[in-house]
């Protein structure tokens, strides 16, 4: 998969690229439209700030999980048809959370989106990579992720819209016609088979990979909880032994589902942590601000989707000079251009989000965390595609949609899981101090630690106390979102550390990847980047 020095495009290479763009758009908008919603949610079924974690995160979830899986089925069966079957089996899954009658049943509803998200996203970028050589694929890359985290960053503003003229469960049909446009231009323009390969697929592999990311982002979600301890350690437990089943079976099997050997090049495994982590930070900041405005602030839902609006805007407009800066000086340089920019934001986050600042404090952050998104998203993905064979696209795309995905579901949890506790102990901290706590029910004082939902309910059934319920409840939810503010900012530090010590500098970065080309060559490890491609 290493650039050759001839350039290449596909034909028709505009309308291939909008195809693959739009289907990347249909899982981006599903993976982000239900935070705007968590507080409706919150309110309509009592959820715990738990439960609505899980809701948050189940789509990444199903998504993160299974991408290598069915990543793997696509080098070897087509990468059209699981386009195709993915894009079609959205529909089903956005109508079933949109009507669901519990929160549980929204749970299994957005995993199962998140499955079915699987089989097309990890595809486009597969399908890119194998189709574009040169300088336009990392141009095509730069618009595949600005435009994807620009969509993504719109979906709150859509589903804001929605939330103040229809009920909760509208947000998440909102992209049911855009799903229409996108498997009907995937039908009509994207090639039907790219270099896929005839090795069989390991599927015991496959199902280890599933096992150990989910019950990794589970036993996260969990681990603040106060009664879900035994299930915590369970579920780490079978991550761990799941772990090394996978690691053991990849190292034997004759054909794995994910080449561990090319998994251990600097340039690959570098890029995939720092990947993980900006885009983790993106959804992290979506994540808990989203709260943060409706529940602190107490903007509508339009205005708290429409604050979004600068991240989407910075991204898109710096995707394409994050291209020419990778070109330029090296995928090192501009990964930490990113990380800079993602730190500033979680900083102004930490330091000026509080109860009553302006909507500049608001759009600066969110304009910070874009531009880094911006910049760090396109050397992230350009350079495991870059260090692969072109018969392991769907391990590179895998693991590009696992940036996204493991990082949005991994930093969702830990910071959900933080926002959670800080907003548990604060508040059981503040009835702890009140003079009336003697008079504080364990019933009453689990409804008030339980989420901000749960205690407004709470205020909306004893007038009396309404506004010192109210004012505690910020309170506490700020002290919780400090904690993850906090938890965002040491995160972004540990990967910009990682970069900078090991990721190699332009020169060496690009005698690496004549290395690994000529290594995949010697090996036969796939097709040359310049094997011809069946356009039909």
């Amino acid at each position: 998969m290493n650039e050759a020095s001839t350039d290449r495009s596909p034909a028709r290479a505009g309308l291939v690229l909008i195809s693959l763009i739009l289907v990347a758009a249909v899982a981006n908008l599903n993976l982000a439209v239900a935070n705007v919603a968590l507080p409706d949610i919150g309110k309509a079924f009592d959820s715990s700030q738990t439960t609505l974690n899980m809701i948050a995160v189940g789509y990444s979830l199903g998504l993160a999980a299974s991408v290598i899986y069915l990543g793997g089925l696509g080098d070897r069966y087509g990468r059209k048809l699981m386009l195709v079957l993915g894009v079609s089996l959205s529909v089903p899954a956005c109508l079933l959370a949109a009507y669901a009658p519990s929160d549980n049943v929204l749970v299994v509803a957005r995993v199962l989106g998140g499955l079915s998200a699987g089989m097309a996203y990890p595809t486009t970028l597969a399908l890119i990579t194998a189709l574009w050589v040169g300088s336009p694929r990392t141009t095509a890359i730069a618009l595949w992720s600005g435009l994807g985290g620009a969509i993504s960053s719109l979906g709150p503003l859509l589903s804001g819209w929605l939330l103040q003229h229809f009920w909760w469960g509208s947000v998440f049909i909102v992209t049911l016609p855009l799903a229409v446009v996108a498997l009907v231009m995937a039908v009509m323009y994207v090639p039907s088979h790219v270099n896929e390969g005839t090795d069989p697929v390991d599927h015991v592999g496959g199902v280890l990979s599933v096992v150990l990311v989910a019950t990794l982002v589970l036993a996260i979600n969990f681990a603040p909880v106060p009664d879900k301890t035994k299930l915590t350690l369970t579920l780490a437990a079978v991550a761990l032994v799941a772990t090394a089943a996978f690691v053991v079976r990849q190292r034997r099997y004759a054909f794995p589902l994910y080449d561990l050997k090319v998994a251990s090049r600097r340039v690959f495994w570098v890029a995939a942590v720092a990947g993980i982590i900006v885009f983790g930070t993106l959804m992290g900041a979506m994540f808990v601000g989203q709260q943060f405005l409706q529940n602190v602030q107490g903007y509508s839902t339009f205005d708290a989707g429409a604050s979004i609006v600068p991240a989407a805007l910075c991204m898109v407009l710096v995707a394409p000079r994050s291209a020419k800066l990778v070109d330029a000086f090296g995928a090192r340089v501009t990964l930490l251009i990113g990380y800079a920019f993602c730190l500033a934001g979680f900083l102004v986050m930490l330091l000026l989000w509080n109860e009553g600042v302006g909507y500049w404090a608001i759009g600066l952050a969110y304009a910070l965390v874009g531009a880094g998104v911006g910049f760090a998203g396109t050397p992230a993905s350009h350079s495991l595609t870059g260090s692969v064979p072109v018969s392991r696209a769907g391990m590179a795309s895998g693991t590009a949609d696992l940036q996204r995905d493991l990082g949005g579901a991994i930093m969702q949890s830990i910071l959900g899981a933080l926002l959670a506790a800080g907003y548990a102990s604060a508040f059981a901290s503040a009835i702890a101090a009140s003079p009336q706590s003697s008079q504080v029910s364990q019933s009453t004082q689990a409804a008030l630690t339980k989420s901000f939902s749960s205690a407004e309910a709470l205020a909306a059934r004893y007038p009396d106390h309404a506004d010192a319920i109210t004012a505690a409840a910020k309170s506490s939810f700020l002290d919780g979102a400090d904690w993850a503010y906090t938890a965002g900012i040491v995160a972004i530090l540990l990967g910009a550390a990682i970069v900078f010590f090991l990721f190699p500098r332009k020169d060496d970065e690009e005698r690496l990847l004549a290395e690994y080309d000529e290594q995949d060559a010697h090996h036969g490890a796939g097709a040359p980047t310049g094997a011809p491609v069946e356009e039909g």
